[in-house]
């Protein structure tokens, strides 16, 4: 089998990890406002 030996490896760059991660919610909370504010908008002038 292979062989993972997660400690022999370089360790994680944790600054950039949550650097990433706040940049995939900063997506996510925009994403969601963007989509919630076109289907307002398409609610209010498609009806």
């Amino acid at each position: 089998m292979a062989n993972h030996d997660h400690a022999a490896g370089s360790a994680m760059d944790y600054p950039e990890h949550e650097r990433t991660y706040g940049m995939f919610l900063g997506l996510v909370k925009w994403g969601s406002i963007f989509v919630t504010a076109l289907l307002v908008v398409m609610a209010i002038t498609l009806i």
